[in-house]
């Protein structure tokens, strides 16, 4: 199955899957009522209106903790134990995050609607399942959406396009026949398409003639059969191949970043409605800090430097000044104590910080400036941290620069993974494209998690 099918059935799966739990508080509700009027509970609860504010948490967590647990990734017609485990696991991280979202809002809900909201998403989830899985084994579904392919090239090519139907997919892609373009000809191949009543047509271009693939595409475009091109003849490393259109030309896009989606327009708001509420949070102490600043040492509240941000574009950075004025113009005295291989300079103890400095900067919070920097669309609040413009300069990798192609942020792996403990700016950066590799909403949220101890016990920070 192609990437793009994928992606708008997991959609549609993620809207269904977000609805039956939604609908599953409601029946939690409506069965609890009815305890109470056949008398098997005296307490009389709250109208639903009260239980429909816990949708600000089910609709959009859901999607999130289904993807977390594996459940859109795992194997089509998986087990049913497998699929009943995943979804034992989701339903119960959802029961409790709804129980603690209910604290810090003091909203006195009875905890049993709670219960059986957990056990009913549980019930529809597997019965859904369940219609799904007789669904795409019934008739009507092998008629309608199974594919029935011609795969061409040569034998070793086609082999590995068989290897890769039989090893991913479910029974939804079947292949009929094969030929080998530089032996056979179109003819051959559109009887073929007529005998076995292909729907689909594979194309491996790596070892067959470019005339005779173009001649292949154009038959199958007269016959209104869908064709695929592997395009396996331009190898790649890491990059992730997707085909577009650039102004009415078929565009190959190859991209070693997380590709734009709804969850990018999600992480963009969440950045902007997470810096401000922040800085609404964080207000009294930035205050504090702000006069303890100027009342310990002379020179400016906050600390400005260029840094790279998103593709190496500079940007001003914001920050306590945890250090001397001139702490700048010292650094070229202290390079020889640089306890970090690479291009980035760090010291455990730095003579040019303050007393009152290196308090703020054991819990981070000479860095809540840069939540204007969010704000101003500079900065996110999970993402690489950015780097002195100098010492970008100063990369001898340019694998180090992949880094700058995702906006940089107040947090990362690497702040979660020791921060400064490290000693190598290759491991800094292994995190990094970590990240960027594995890029998804849940990991900016367990990031973000992870951060909260990771700052209040100081742990690494200097």
């Amino acid at each position: 199955m192609l990437r793009r099918d994928r992606q708008i059935r997991t959609q549609i799966q993620q809207v269904l899957d977000a609805a039956l739990f939604a609908l599953a508080l409601w029946f939690a509700h409506e069965l609890r009522t009815y305890f109470t009027l056949i008398g098997w509970s005296d307490k009389v609860i709250e109208d639903f209106s009260e239980f429909a504010k816990l949708y600000i948490l089910i609709v959009p967590g859901v999607p999130l903790v289904l993807e977390s647990q594996g459940f859109y990734t795992r194997p089509s017609f998986s087990s049913r134990r497998l699929t009943g485990w995943i979804l034992f696991k989701s339903c119960v991280i959802m029961t409790i995050s709804v129980i603690v979202m209910m604290f810090p809002f003091k909203w006195d809900l009875a905890r049993s609607v709670i219960g059986l909201f957990g056990i009913i998403s549980f019930l529809l989830m597997m019965v859904k399942e369940e219609i799904v899985r007789m669904a795409y084994r019934s008739r009507f579904a092998q008629l309608q959406m199974k594919k029935r392919v011609l795969v061409l090239g040569t034998a070793e090519d086609t082999a590995k396009v068989k290897q890769l139907i039989d090893h991913h997919t479910s029974g939804d892609i079947q292949v009929v026949g094969e030929l080998d373009l530089n032996e056979g000809s179109v003819e051959q191949m559109v009887e073929l398409m007529h005998d076995h009543a292909a729907n689909g047509v594979v194309i491996t271009a790596k070892h067959t003639f470019f005339g005779q693939v173009e001649k292949a595409i154009q038959a199958c475009e007269l016959e209104g059969v869908e064709t695929w091109l592997v395009a396996d003849f331009l190898q790649t490393q890491i990059s992730r191949t997707s085909f577009d259109d650039f102004y009415g030309q078929p565009m190959m896009v190859f991209r070693s970043t997380p590709e734009a989606s709804w969850q990018g327009v999600i992480k963009q708001l969440m950045d902007l409605a997470g810096a401000a509420l922040l800085l609404i949070l964080f207000s009294p102490i930035m205050v504090l800090t702000a006069l303890a600043i100027k009342a310990s040492s002379p020179g400016p509240i906050l600390f400005r430097q260029k840094r790279c941000g998103l593709n190496g574009r500079a940007f001003t950075m914001l920050k306590f000044r945890s250090m001397v004025t001139d702490a700048e113009q010292r650094k070229e005295e202290l390079a020889i104590l640089n306890e970090m291989e690479g291009p980035v300079f760090k010291i455990a103890n730095d003579p040019r910080i303050t007393p009152i400095g290196r308090l703020i900067r054991r819990f981070s919070i000479d860095e809540f400036p840069q939540l204007f920097n969010v704000l101003r669309g500079e900065m996110s609040l999970v993402g690489p941290r950015p780097l002195p413009v100098d010492e970008v300069l100063r990369f001898n990798d340019l694998a180090h620069r992949r880094r700058l192609s995702v906006k940089p942020g107040l947090t990362c792996l690497w702040q979660i993974s020791g921060r400064n403990e490290m000693r190598d700016f290759k491991d800094w950066v292994r995190l990094d494209l970590e990240y960027i590799d594995n890029w998804s909403l849940w990991l900016d949220l367990k990031i973000l998690w992870w951060t909260i101890p990771a700052v209040v016990s100081g742990v690494g920070a200097r």
